[in-house]
């Protein structure tokens, strides 16, 4: 049964990798596997099984000692957890060369998440189409974003555009942002931001590679 208590006081790190978990769980399950246990699900997903186990107990009682765990079970439990099943709306910020790769992508893997609506403050692009996207001023994120019912915003912006990017669309009633400059931007109480640091990633995973893998 999962503790809904205990699943709004997740810790980040643990949050950050449920969205991992489901991934293969749902690879698992198409593959015809029910039922699985922690260390063969860390051979899977490279997740030590200690901390799957540490994961999994935040959430409550997901499986039985000896048993493992049910794997449709998990993909029901995990997909109510992210709130996969329903449409999340998305406005991108920012077509250069990564907003373009997003869109082409366009969460393909999942369909319920959806980009709707692309900005650019860039005067060559805005009230342009590109991959059956009209690219819209910044100045009306407000009223498009409202339009299309947007819950999320992901901004590709360098970062010394980061913070006014990100003012338009806090301004705009959107709490949930996932941005891709790496410098830490101001939002109100209740705005939540995921930075996504590719550098950064890239020099933790040559890290880990060449003092852990190897050791």
């Amino acid at each position: 049964m999962i503790n809904e208590t205990k699943c709004k006081e997740l810790p980040k790190a643990t949050a950050k990798r449920l969205p991992l978990y489901l991934r293969y769980l749902k690879i698992l399950g198409a593959s015809g596997v029910t039922r699985i246990k922690s260390k063969e699900f860390s051979e899977v997903t490279q997740v030590a099984s200690a901390t799957i186990r540490r994961d999994f107990s935040h959430l409550g009682e997901l499986g039985r000692s000896g048993y493992g765990y049910d794997v449709p079970y998990l993909i029901e439990v995990f997909n109510s957890i992210l709130n996969t099943q329903e449409e999340k709306r998305i406005a991108l910020v920012g077509y250069g060369n990564l907003g373009r790769a997003l869109v082409n992508n366009n969460f393909r893997r999942n369909e319920n998440l959806k980009i709707v609506c692309v900005f650019d403050n860039n005067p060559e692009l805005i009230g342009q189409t590109f991959d059956g996207f009209e690219i819209h001023s910044m100045d009306e994120f407000d009223t498009i974003s409202q339009e299309e019912e947007v819950t999320v915003a992901i901004t590709t912006v360098p970062s010394q555009y980061s913070q006014s990017a990100v003012d338009v669309i806090v301004d705009s009633g959107i709490t949930a942002i996932l941005n891709f400059a790496p410098d830490r931007v101001s939002v109100p109480e209740g705005v939540h931001v995921q930075y996504i640091d590719l550098t950064t990633e890239l020099q933790t995973l040559i890290y880990f590679d060449e003092n852990l893998v190897k050791s």
